[in-house]
């Protein structure tokens, strides 16, 4: 091939290392209007009253909006979240009010004077705490709301939903376990930290056309959740979306938006701009689901793993929102990949007075495979077997069957076997596991693979449309929000692929219209090149069929003689009888004038085969294509005098399927790898008793820094995906899954106990260290 396997600059990094890329938050207009919120300081309380008087007198305001203005219940899996809280507030940082006025500032200022009085009430603190039998109820008319399909709540409970896999005969797998063990981890709730805040702009033109642009991943939800939420046809809505500064999952969701419409509608439809600060967008904003999950496995003493019952308890916050899918993501695939006959999985979405969850990268497989994997140390520790070894011997591969009972074969599983074999010899495994340097300085390794099933919708589709300019260069748009996963420049090398010419000719729209832009479902769960993809390499045959056909008028042949290469269709017989593709992509003229055809214009779509939704009793289903894997690991330099250590080395080995943008994929899966480690050692809410989070600034939540990355090692394997474009696999969350678990298992192997909770701060290690024996976290 050509192109495909070439490292190809992004199509967008002259406007962005230039400064010349647009993004929401900075539009702007001399009739817009700003929104600022008022938000609570308590994680949960009634509303008693809502003080408006001195913030109306504030110059330039417009409007004040409270809960009153809306009684719109929003969220996709459970319709429980007003737009503005109504009644009582569910979590520190839940917007009260929103003011609309002439600038940011008096916005701003007036915010500030919103005077609310407040009843506090019980918070529920913790996965523990919602699951008590006396714990206060988040949601009293839980059984009222209107649900998705799947989606189970538990009326007069903070259970959001319970879903349940059940494969095999569990006592059986007990009966016959020679060696069981049971381990626990948790981890609190923590956020996205893109580098952009989230914003929208919101209008209603005279006609009564809704415009919104959004700093989203998923414009085409935003058209048809708002239409759903308002009782709006979609054609009346359109939504863009220019260049998105980070997502990883957070800007899927849809709230700003809606805030948007609301102070557009009170306006009288002017446009309306609301963008968050960072606090803002740490507290307001949807974050990182957190977890408390119990794995017990049985084994025999060969290290063959029969049994496993494994427990979730997923923290989803003050509303459902994504969080029950989330979920539901992780019990498809909660044995890891690992073929286990005996499995049960029950899977609990509580409901909390935290900030609630939104997709974050992996969606739900950081989380269960930190789960998993520490449970497998567990397991080799009692079984006194080497890690990897055990392993190994319980690798799922073709012919075993996926929790959900989907047949795995060789081109829906990567291969997991040949990634740890590369893992093995890339980090000297065998060399050494931990050793002491120094009186007070250990070096020790840890880890991991993993596996991830992308989870989408049944009816998930993607369009793609390409048309021609008279040059003969080609013009490629499709609904994939390019959020800096390099996705449409690697949709244009498979366009340059299949037409044969150079990725240099494609031109990429990057800002994505709903009303003109083909539909994308969303740009999220690795799914960009899988399914956009497709949409392109169909788009470019119906394409070339239309080529083709002008072709052969011209050059008297019958297209099946042709052949298109190079910006020329030959006739493949003698390749000397040709004609240029810049000749006919806009018709063709015959010397006497006489014309045919006229500007190509290629379209295509796809939508994956054979999904379904997972039996929530059951878990059977099919809830994502294939099962793409990798295998990673984590050197760490440890001080023994307080516990602080070094990353040293982090490695990746992942099965790609076809590398197709050989810079841009080492480039996506050091950023996850880099991404995977910042949250393992350091990210996370730090909540008070009462559920006020302490540290909600880029200054009290540290991010992984310049000079504190290790050496990173990233190597592909090729074991095709036949469904694939190109053969190519999901890499865009899967450098980040299984770092966490490795850097666990680095730091246990370090000081001899066993590190289960995250983050990994040296005073977490301390503790546990100190109270090893009575401790289980």
């Amino acid at each position: 091939m050509e192109v495909i396997g070439k490292s190809v600059p992004k199509k967008e990094s002259w406007d962005k290392v230039t400064g010349a890329a647009l993004y929401t938050g900075d539009r702007t207009d001399t009739r817009m209007l700003h929104a600022r919120m008022a938000i609570s300081p308590y994680a949960h309380a009634r509303i008693i009253g809502i003080d408006t008087v001195e913030a109306r007198q504030v110059p330039g305001v417009r409007a004040i909006l409270t809960g009153a203005a809306s009684d719109v219940l929003t969220g996709e899996e459970i319709r429980d979240r007003p737009i503005l809280a109504r009644d009582r507030v569910r979590f520190y940082g839940e917007a009260v009010a929103v003011v609309i006025a002439d600038t940011e500032v008096q916005a701003k200022r007036a915010a500030d004077s919103i005077r609310v009085r407040y009843e506090p009430l019980p918070v529920v603190n913790s996965p523990a705490d919602a699951l008590r039998q006396d714990a206060p109820l988040i949601h009293e008319r839980l059984a009222q709301y209107e649900k998705a399909q799947g989606v189970i709540p538990i009326p007069g409970t903070n259970i959001a939903c319970i879903n349940k896999l059940r494969k095999g005969d569990l006592n059986e797998g007990w009966r016959t376990s020679e060696v069981i063990i049971e381990n626990s981890v948790s981890f609190t709730p923590s956020d996205h930290a893109a580098m952009e805040t989230r914003s929208a702009i919101a209008e209603i033109r005279p006609e009564g056309h809704v415009h919104i642009e959004s700093s989203t991943q998923a414009p085409f939800a935003i058209k048809k959740y708002l239409g759903r939420f308002f009782n709006i046809d979609p054609g009346w809505i359109v939504v863009t979306a220019p260049l998105v500064g980070g997502g990883y999952g957070g800007k899927a969701a849809i709230q700003l938006e809606l805030i948007a419409y609301l102070a557009s509608r009170a306006v009288g439809g002017r446009k309306v701009k609301i963008i968050n600060t960072r606090e803002e967008d740490m507290l307001t904003s949807p974050g990182h689901i957190g977890l408390d999950a119990t794995i017990r496995l049985g084994s025999t003493l060969q290290g063959k793993i029969i049994a496993a019952h494994i427990v979730y308890r997923f923290d989803g916050g003050a509303y459902n929102d994504k969080s029950s899918d989330v979920a539901r993501a992780a019990l498809a695939d909660c044995s890891g990949p690992y073929s286990i006959r005996h499995l049960h999985c029950d899977c609990f979405t509580l409901y909390t007075n935290h900030p609630y969850a939104s997709a974050f990268r992996g969606y739900g497989h950081a989380e269960l495979t930190f789960a998993i994997e520490r449970a497998i140390d567990t397991l080799a520790e009692k079984l006194g077997m080497d890690p990897w070894e055990l392993r190994m011997r319980n690798i799922a591969v073709p012919g075993d069957t996926a929790p959900t009972r989907d047949m795995l074969t060789s081109s829906n599983l990567g291969d997991i076997k040949t990634c740890m074999q590369r893992l093995h010899a890339l980090s000297g495994w065998d060399e050494w596991k931990v050793r002491q340097v120094d009186a007070h300085k250990i070096r020790a390794k840890g880890i991991s693979c993993f596996w991830k099933n992308s989870s989408f919708d049944p009816n998930a589709t993607s369009g793609a449309i390409i048309s021609f300019n008279p040059d003969g260069s080609l013009n490629l748009e499709t609904g994939v929000v390019e959020i800096g996963t390099g996705t449409k420049t690697v949709l244009a090398q498979m366009l340059a692929e299949r037409m044969k010419m150079s990725a240099d000719k494609i031109h990429v729209k990057f800002k994505v219209n709903t009303e003109i832009t083909p539909e994308h479902w969303k740009t999220v769960g690795s799914r960009g090149t899988f399914l956009a993809g497709r949409a392109v390499l169909k788009a470019a045959d119906d394409a070339i069929r239309q080529l083709l056909n002008i072709a052969a008028c011209v050059l008297r042949a019958d297209p099946d003689d042709l052949e298109l290469g190079w910006e020329h269709v030959y006739v493949r017989a003698d390749p000397s009888i040709n004609v240029k593709v810049r000749d006919i992509c806009y018709g063709y003229t015959y010397p006497n004038g006489n014309s045919i055809g006229g500007q190509i214009i290629g379209r295509g779509h796809y939508i994956q085969r054979r999904m379904n939704h997972m039996n929530p009793v059951t878990g059977e289903g099919t809830p994502g294509p294939e099962w793409n894997v990798g295998a990673q690991a984590v050197e760490i330099e440890l001080d023994t005098r307080d516990y602080s250590y070094k990353l040293l080395k982090a490695i990746s080995v992942n099965d790609a399927g076809k590398v197709l943008n050989p810079k841009g994929a080492l480039g996506q899966v050091m950023g996850a790898m880099s991404m995977g480690l910042s949250f393992a050692n350091r990210e996370t809410y730090l909540f008070s008793d009462s559920g006020a989070i302490y540290n909600p600034t880029l200054r009290d939540y540290p991010l992984i820094r310049y000079g504190e990355n290790p050496e990173y090692v990233v190597e592909f394997i090729e074991n095709p995906c036949l469904d694939g474009p190109f053969g190519s696999r999901a890499l865009g969350e899967h450098g980040l899954i299984g770092i966490p678990a490795a850097l666990a298992s680095a730091l246990s192997r370090a000081t001899e106990v066993q590190l289960n909770q995250l983050p990994l701060f040296p005073e977490t290690i301390w503790r546990t260290k100190m109270r090893a024996a009575n401790d289980p976290l």
